[in-house]
């Protein structure tokens, strides 16, 4: 295994074995099995709810997030308004390893990636390049945002870009850059210029030579189908993540080409000045 899981567990030959999300998790699950004692602590477990409205379009982008601090980073995972839970909370104190076979993916996803991101923390990884966004209103952070995720992967004009996870202005950007935009999201319809949305994430892979998808993807298990497509068909994939950053940089140069990862608390939270964490993407990117 390549990343923090492979320092984690020394000498471990899950290399060879970890194909997916599902298997990250189960080897990190036997890593801290094999340390004695309960292990890291899940310290804060909560939920987030929140929606945004922006100047620039009338779309009501609505998210929930598990999120989940071990030690010092916090992991975060969306998912859907009826997966949350009163008594989540109540998960707080809880051992990694225990949470690591919660019945809920989501769950399990957070509690990942605030591991992994303890282990090696975006702000000091070497791979990664820091875009300060800057402080402003919601519409200036989400163009500014967007131009850097934009920019994960080299355009040419014409490009058939699929987008798996859609935000109005995150087309934009794309557009400004040439691509065909191929946008893909269960909970839309059309982008603020009319465009369709398909809800056919295979419809949009077969067609496209270039993807970028959002981190929920993994936390609602479509992620390693995206990857593996990607890589049947050597096309990029560009991930922009909220949900899960560090687990998706765990497959950096395995179907993963780059990735902008973007920690608690998420730059819809603030108005200040606030980084993006960037892996894989040319130098001059986030302009």
């Amino acid at each position: 295994m390549s990343g923090a899981a492979g320092q984690a567990a020394a000498g471990s030959a899950a290399s060879s074995t970890t194909h997916s999300v599902a298997d990250l998790i189960a080897t990190v699950h036997e890593h801290l099995g094999t340390q004695g004692g309960t292990g890291p602590i899940a310290r804060s477990v909560f939920a987030v709810q929140h929606g945004t409205r922006l100047a620039s379009g009338s779309a009501l982008y609505r998210y929930q997030y598990v999120l989940v601090r071990v030690e010092g980073a916090f992991g975060g995972c969306a998912l859907e308004a009826h997966e949350l839970d009163p008594a989540l909370p109540e998960l707080s104190g809880r051992p990694v390893r225990e949470l690591l076979e919660h019945p809920s993916l989501p769950v399990r996803t957070a509690v990942l990636d605030a591991w992994l991101a303890a282990r090696r923390p975006h702000r000091t990884d070497p791979g990664a390049r820091a875009v300060v966004l800057p402080a402003g209103t919601p519409d200036e952070r989400a163009q500014a945002r967007d131009a850097a995720v934009a920019d994960l992967l080299p355009i040419r004009e014409g490009q058939r870009v699929a987008l798996i996870g859609v935000v109005n202005p995150l087309v934009g950007a794309l557009r400004e850059r040439g691509a065909r935009v191929l946008p893909c999201d269960l909970a839309m319809t059309e982008t603020q210029w009319g465009e369709p949305v398909s809800h056919d994430m295979h419809e949009v892979l077969g067609e496209a030579d270039a993807v970028i998808a959002t981190g929920m993807t993994i936390g609602n298990g479509t992620f390693d189908a995206i990857r593996r497509r990607c890589l049947d068909r050597g096309i990029p994939l560009g991930v922009y993540a909220q949900s899960a950053p560090a687990v998706a940089r765990e497959f950096l140069g395995r179907g993963v080409t780059a990735l902008s990862a973007e920690q608690f608390p998420f730059s819809q939270f603030s108005a200040e000045p606030t980084a993006l964490h960037v892996y894989g993407a040319p130098e001059g990117s986030g302009r």
